[in-house]
């Protein structure tokens, strides 16, 4: 089978460049609002449209990225978005909410659409719900195995995986720490990546007990899957993605372009594939461009189905580049003169260029004129320099380079700019066609005919009816030669002089007559009419779409939200109450609870399990991550006519199934109402809003929801899950999580600013990060119930049975208040509002 490679641009400079580079697709975002790279150069309609025609000519298809959340008053706006993109060309649109999936499958259904890795999708049946949606493509979480990959390809949906660049470090999808931290969140395209700043692993009393040098440990290394090409196309993999929208041209020309000769090498040597991991050979020269470009170092762990400390780039989140030797010496360097007091001084009579320093370095990789180099001491990395290499210099040689001081001996030097990518990636970009699609000719020279060429496009993207683009053109009527006769030769040379048009022969079939004669002039006419009869042919399809398609609907996501389900009855009067819940960690906290009022608890399936003592009805919660080895310990807790707390669409689609009641966790977000009306469509009983919600947001869609509606108002925010355990920091891992001392600790991470971030670790070395600031939103019980929340939560992972009480009894005290015409306390000191008064962009 083939594999699609899929490259990322952020703008035109970059989508030319992975054209140049042979990508077989492209995605981007167009305009700024509603796509997972807000901060990258995106795309105008109008040089959208000029991208689309390159991109369709050359044989790429072009997917455009609306990954985020919509809000309902912007949903009438993004569908405008995707029927503009769509006239413009766009071959498909990336989706992470599922109430503009289903708003865009609705409106024009001829429309391909993926579901974005935003949407937490990571197994087999999460998969065959979004197939029964509508999805064409799904891509899968980048945390997966290649063995649960394999699995997920025997549903028949195609999948894309990401096979190069950064790692995220929390599920996609379910991250809030750029959102809770600072109000730029990964769910509307603003991330500020805080996982990449320096934080402490601290205890109880705050001392630290990260290991020496592993200062950033969220931090992971990039994924690179360049040896693993021929396995995951046996996996099932229909598209192999390059991460990458906020990357410069060089880079996406080398990355993709290497990429490109992996995946050919595979195709060309079917006999030499395997199904095994590193089996792909990878050339030292694919290696090198690879290394040369922005990275963080390389792994594919999780394809291995390890996140051990081998994924993480503990010591630094800026490009490594590639280790190519190392300082052999320093001579020069800036001269110092003392003082009559003994203190030292530059020189002032030293100019600048006779204060540098001259250092030698040692290659043990080849290195060419222009290079940027980094030194940077093992023992004191902060104080690193550049270098430009001044001439090319061979593996094994040494070189010398000026520098502003000296370097101690056997520093380690890397090459983190390649002169070459960006030389390659700017000759590309300055050729007038980036990529020529290749075509057969087929020419007919018939005596008394008229003379005519026939071009077939060999690879790329078929028409909608299956068969591969052709055209034809004829001109003049071929007659016998007056003087010299023209030869198969003659036409194969002037036919094939395509110049400056998007296509390139491979191969010429020539039908000539013995003695014709003909003008060359007039064979070009008939060799350019062909060349544009075969454009027409190729952007035929996108034209004959655009006629089509439906002008955009007016309030969309009402009008999408009514055609599932019926609207709420009206409520005569205001709830005077709502059930109280709690999410508990233990028996005794959810004692502890219940004595202080809660009437609903909640506890994780893994403390249920392993905890005896719960009271009885306590509601299972089932994790935000649902992967095919968690089938086993999580699916047993879902029981026909039961509640269950459901973090991911695998989950619902199973409670379903069971027939169990159940209720949608803020983890799947909801902002709209069109996703409110898709999750209950589709069976959920109950929702629990996102935290990410403003106020006036969270009453809007309690008030349309014809299921019971629950927010969390107490407690900290989970920010992070993530399948690494960010104990492994402390360098003492035990592997074995029952008996990890460090998991009964109560530790936290301590960020730059000194604010502590809870962390916890469960038996399967999953980790949480919660905020460093809990929530109090007990103050607008009243707005909350008058809006239709009918389940006010505790979030009481964290707390102990004495906190949880207070907690709990706070909540009660708030809704007697309100119940009684009172207005409740004010919020707690150093507790946050959230969400509620200020949006996330």
């Amino acid at each position: 089978m083939t594999m699609e490679l899929l490259a990322p641009a952020g703008g035109e400079e970059p989508f030319r460049a992975a054209l140049a580079a042979g990508a077989d697709a492209i995605y981007c975002g167009v305009g700024n609002d509603f796509n997972a790279r807000r901060g990258a150069n995106n795309f105008t309609y109008d040089a959208f449209e000029r991208a689309c025609r390159a991109a369709h000519l050359a044989g790429t298809r072009v997917y455009v990225t609306i990954n985020v959340v919509v809000r309902d008053e912007e949903m009438d706006r993004a569908l405008a978005l995707v029927r503009s993109a769509a006239l413009r060309g766009a071959d498909a649109f990336i989706i992470q909410d599922w109430g503009l999936f289903e708003a865009i499958r609705r409106t024009w259904p001829e429309l391909e659409l993926h579901v974005s890795t935003q949407a937490n999708v990571h197994d087999a049946r999460g998969v065959r719900w979004a197939r029964e949606r509508g999805a064409h493509r799904v891509t899968l979480s980048r945390e997966l195995s290649l063995a649960e990959i394999g699995h997920i390809a025997k549903e028949g949906v195609e999948l894309e995986v990401f096979g190069h660049g950064a790692l995220c470090y929390c599920y996609s999808g379910v991250c809030l720490m750029s959102s809770m931290v600072g109000g730029r969140s990964a769910n509307r395209g603003l991330c500020a990546q805080p996982c990449r700043l320096l934080y402490d692993l601290v205890d109880e009393s705050g001392r630290s007990v990260s290991a020496p040098g592993r200062t950033r440990p969220l931090c992971p290394k990039d994924a690179c899957t360049a040896s693993d090409v021929s396995a995951l196309m046996a996996a099932g993999v229909g598209s192999l993605k390059v991460e990458g929208r906020m990357k410069a041209p060089d880079y996406v020309w080398s990355v993709v372009g290497a990429y490109r000769e992996q995946i050919d090498s595979v195709l060309a040597h079917p006999e030499a594939s395997s199904a095994e991991l590193g089996s792909t050979p990878v050339p030292a020269e694919v290696a090198r461009r690879l290394k040369r470009a922005f990275n963080r170092d390389f792994t594919d762990a999780y394809l291995r189905g390890s996140a051990d400390d081998e994924m993480m780039s503990y010591e630094r989140s800026n490009n490594r580049g590639e280790l190519v030797g190392e300082v052999l010496s320093s001579s020069g360097g800036q001269v110092q003169r003392r003082d009559g007091k003994g203190n030292l001084h530059k020189d002032p009579r030293q100019d600048k260029r006779s204060a540098r320093c001259t250092v030698t370095v040692r290659v043990d990789e080849p290195v060419g004129a222009g290079d940027l180099l980094e030194l940077r001491p093992v023992d004191n990395p902060d104080a690193f320099l550049t270098a430009t290499v001044p001439a090319d210099v061979p593996a094994g040689g040494t070189v010398e380079c000026r520098v502003a001081r000296p370097m101690p001996k056997g520093c380690p030097v890397r090459v983190i700019r390649s002169k070459a990518a960006h030389d390659g990636s700017a000759a590309a970009l300055a050729r007038e066609v980036c990529r020529r699609r290749k075509v057969d000719v087929r020419i007919v020279a018939r005596t008394g005919e008229p003379f005519s060429v026939e071009l077939a496009c060999v690879d790329g993207p078929a028409l909608p009816d299956g068969s591969m683009p052709r055209a034809q053109a004829s001109g003049f009527v071929v007659e016998p030669a007056r003087t010299k006769a023209v030869s198969a030769e003659d036409l194969v040379e002037h036919v094939g002089r395509m110049g400056s048009t998007p296509f390139e022969p491979r191969g010429f079939d020539v039908e000539l007559d013995e003695g014709c004669g003909m003008g060359f002039s007039a064979v070009h006419k008939v060799r350019a009419a062909a060349c544009e009869a075969l454009e027409r042919a190729i952007l035929a399809p996108y034209a004959e779409r655009a006629v089509a398609l439906a002008p955009v609907p007016r309030e969309s996501s009402a009008r999408i939200a009514s055609s599932l389900v019926a609207a709420p009855a009206s409520r005569p009067c205001p709830p005077r109450s709502a059930e109280v819940c709690v999410i508990a960690p233990t028996p005794e906290v959810a004692e502890a609870a219940i004595e202080a009022g809660a009437t609903r608890v909640y506890a994780q399936t893994d403390d249920l399990s392993m905890l005896d003592g719960w009271p009885a009805g306590a509601v299972p919660v089932l994790d935000e991550v649902c992967r095919e080895p968690d089938h086993e310990r999580l699916d047993r807790w879902v029981e026909a006519g039961a509640p269950v707390a459901v973090g991911n669409v695998s989950e619902l689609a199973l409670a379903v199934e069971r027939g169990a009641l159940a209720e949608v966790r803020g983890c799947i977000p909801v902002h709209n109402e069109a996703c409110l009306a898709v999750l209950e469509s589709a069976g959920a009983a109950g929702v629990w809003l996102s935290p990410e919600l403003t106020l006036e947001e969270v009453c809007h869609l309690a008030s349309r929801a014809t299921v019971a509606a629950g927010l969390v108002v107490s407690g900290r925010p989970r920010v992070m899950t993530s399948e690494h355990c960010v104990l492994k920091v402390a360098d003492a891992c035990v592997h074995d999580c029952a008996r990890c001392g460090l998991r009964r600790r109560r530790l936290s991470l301590r960020d730059r600013d000194g604010r502590l971030l809870p962390v916890r670790t469960d038996l399967h070395a999953r980790s949480r990060i919660y905020d460093a600031v809990p929530l109090d939103l007990t103050p607008q019980v009243g707005e909350l119930m008058s809006a239709g929340v009918s389940r006010l939560a505790v979030d009481a992972t964290l707390l102990d049975a004495s906190e949880a009480s207070a907690a709990v009894e706070r909540l009660v005290r708030a809704i007697a208040a309100v119940a009684a015409g009172r207005k409740p306390a004010e919020r707690e000191r150093h507790a946050s509002s959230g969400h509620l008064f200020w949006g996330i962009g």
